[in-house]
């Protein structure tokens, strides 16, 4: 039903563009050009310019061929992570893999692939189809900045299959909000040999801080994370600062609520029990704080229309999709923020964010043609 030598030869030409976040305006272009021959009338969205991207979000609509059938929202994202310049992606017979000096790109270019095929195979088939209404986004992998920034009076559909995500047997239909926090201790600073008891490293109230942070595993749905980003270097000297960057993810928001006033208080304790003596004076340190919730949690139910959709167009292709919860945010938690039920599908990538990523192109074939009979399957609804 797809043809999957045209499928493996976009998404080769997609991983060997240069797209890290805030700089995608090659992979935008390749996709304008692309849904322009499909007569698609792509935009581009003011997104970039709000984030300091070289491009914004794609957007675009292929409209019904069937009259009736209910719009829906194919998206991915454009942006790769870091080492992600110069990309020779290695053809072999089952799979596409990373030459070992990049990542790959698969994530989420497969996901790019998978709806560029869909379109041309329903053009190709002349089969009706409804609305399908597309949104490449920019800044995914940095916060999800382009999902954030678009305008979702564009779209009519109300339910949208997100494509970010490993594997074609499972749909992503639980995620956790996330909060990222930066918090700066502010010490005094001494001259370490001769008289250390003059100072309040800051670097130890933050050592402090950190060793009475929930991290980790915290429980089933909660997660925490924490690094040292930044402070001064001069080994003789007491530090006077140290920059605490970290994030803390959960499925329920009120226990993310909870976790964060947990690694709040871990701080304030810390920086209450550091104080000396000094002229007459009571030196102590202190703490400043950013905390800002990221994106929000979704939780879509089994039976909901999205997800019978997709698991019956897999049986189709003889596949069971499985629903899963994930620990890992993406564009599907903001859609569905915006009132548009979304689920994530996967496209094959595998060992994403490293060296060794590569796509599973049975699973990447598998994909293109579950959603294929998704957008086939709604028109004859």
């Amino acid at each position: 039903m797809i043809n999957r030598e045209r499928m493996t030869g976009a998404v080769l030409d997609l991983l060997r563009l240069d797209s890290h976040s805030k700089a995608e305006r090659p992979v935008a272009d390749y996709l304008t050009r692309c849904l322009a021959d499909l007569g698609c009338r792509p935009q581009e969205d003011a997104a970039g310019a709000a984030v300091g991207s070289n491009s914004g979000n794609i957007v675009a609509r292929l409209e019904a061929s069937a009259p009736g059938a209910a719009p829906l929202l194919l998206s991915a994202h454009m942006d790769v992570v870091p080492p992600g310049l110069g990309v020779q992606p290695v053809r072999e017979t089952e799979r596409i893999r990373s030459d070992g000096t990049t990542i790959l790109g698969g994530d989420d270019k497969s996901g790019l692939a998978v709806i560029l095929e869909v379109l041309r195979s329903l053009e190709d088939q002349g089969v009706a189809h409804g609305p399908v209404e597309i949104a490449f986004t920019i800044c995914e992998e940095i916060g999800l900045l382009g999902a954030k920034g678009l305008d979702y009076g564009r779209f009519q559909a109300r339910d949208a299959i997100v494509l970010d995500s490993p594997r074609a047997t499972e749909l992503v239909t639980r995620a956790p909000s996330a909060d990222r926090y930066i918090f700066t201790v502010h010490g005094l600073e001494a001259h370490a040999g001769m008289c250390p008891e003059n100072g309040i490293s800051a670097v130890r109230v933050a050592a402090e801080a950190i060793a009475a942070m929930p991290l980790g595993r915290v429980d089933v749905g909660t997660t925490a994370n924490v690094v040292i980003a930044g402070g001064p270097t001069a080994t003789n000297v007491i530090p006077n600062l140290c920059v605490v960057r970290g994030e803390a993810r959960a499925l329920d928001e009120a226990r993310l609520d909870a976790v964060m006033r947990e690694i709040r208080g871990a701080f304030a304790g810390a920086a209450q029990g550091a104080k000396i003596e000094l002229g007459g004076q009571t030196r102590r340190a202190w703490v400043e704080e950013q905390c800002s919730r990221e994106y929000h949690s979704f939780q879509i139910a089994d039976d909901a229309p999205i997800v019978r959709l997709i698991q019956r167009a897999a049986r189709t292709q003889n596949t069971e999709v499985k629903t899963v919860t994930i620990g890992g945010g993406s564009d599907a938690n903001v859609f569905n923020q915006h009132g548009i039920a979304s689920v994530n599908l996967g496209t094959g990538m595998r060992d994403i964010h490293t060296v060794n990523e590569w796509i599973d192109l049975a699973d990447f074939y598998r994909c293109a043609e579950i959603v294929l009979e998704c957008v086939k399957e709604r028109a004859a609804a």
